[in-house]
């Protein structure tokens, strides 16, 4: 079901924009990642190779899969420390792990509340069964990476109880960095002068999807027009879909992720910086 789910375009295109904004707002897992991340000045090269492994993943072989996993293991290892300072409730001095259960899962969780959002928005509602299949391919996702079996909810249903909970729970916080990093990674991609219009309907979907306490924690407007906009934009996208060639519809996304990097790459030649942690 997550193949099925993640091979359509418009999720797969989507998801990971939307993902990363929901997951800054828990500080330990923002500042675990942001202090172990190399190469900040290139933040889409990085998201695109994330993006390119995960789809080896989903599509790929037991060896792809297999592949990433080791690599993705290695650099699990070295991720871990503490806080420096407070992020909201969050005393300085927390430990954070790459291997800490509840942390590896709000990381699959986000991802997984991103596909089935995005699937019900662009191209139909799933079923009941479908939803809690889907919810069982991401538990098994989440295995794959090593996230203890005890700390993953067993059905849909208790994962979204507990989802829910974590977006009013007391450590949401964004720090200063995260904040920015989470706004520019899900509103700024690099994209050419000729691309600007289908970015500028990207930014709206991934606004109008995400809850509203996320967008609230971000600051973002969200107003009437914007709304009829969104919904009206998400319409024309799943009535588009049932007419489109299979082939257009559903696929990988590799070739995009690519364009992107190499975007980024044209702009740093001409001393264009994307824009960095430092904001």
């Amino acid at each position: 079901m997550l193949r099925q789910v993640m091979s359509e375009r418009a999720v797969g295109l989507l998801y990971g924009q939307r993902a990363l904004c929901i997951g800054a707002i828990k500080p330990l897992n923002y500042v675990g990642t942001s202090n172990h991340t190399r190469g900040k000045q290139e933040p889409f090269k990085r998201l695109v190779r994330t993006g390119l492994a995960f789809e080896r993943i989903y599509f790929g072989s037991r060896e792809d899969a297999d592949h990433v996993l080791g690599y993705v293991r290695r650099m699990h290892d070295r991720v871990n420390g503490t806080l420096d300072e407070d992020a909201g409730a969050t005393p300085a001095g927390t430990r954070y792990d790459a291997y800490d259960g509840q942390l590896m899962l709000w990381t699959v969780a986000v991802m997984a509340d991103s596909s089935e959002r995005l699937h019900d928005l662009l191209v139909r509602r799933l079923g009941d069964d479908e939803r809690e299949a889907l919810w069982q391919d991401w538990r098994r996702f989440a295995l794959l990476f090593g996230t203890p079996e005890e700390t993953l909810p067993t059905d849909r249903a208790a994962f979204r109880r507990w989802y829910e909970a974590e977006l009013h729970a007391p450590d949401v916080h964004l720090t200063p960095e995260a904040h920015h990093v989470g706004r520019f990674t899900a509103f700024s991609i690099p994209a050419r002068p000729e691309r600007r219009p289908a970015m500028e309907l990207h930014n709206l979907l991934i606004l109008g999807s995400l809850p509203p306490e996320v967008r609230a924690a971000y600051g973002l407007r969200w107003t009437p027009p914007q709304a009829l906009a969104f919904h009206a934009a998400a319409l024309a996208i799943r009535t588009g879909r049932v007419a489109a060639p299979d082939f257009l519809a559903r696929g990988d996304n590799a070739t995009v992720f690519r364009s992107v990097a190499a975007e980024e790459r044209r702009r740093r030649r001409k001393g264009i910086r994307t824009p960095s942690v430092t904001g």
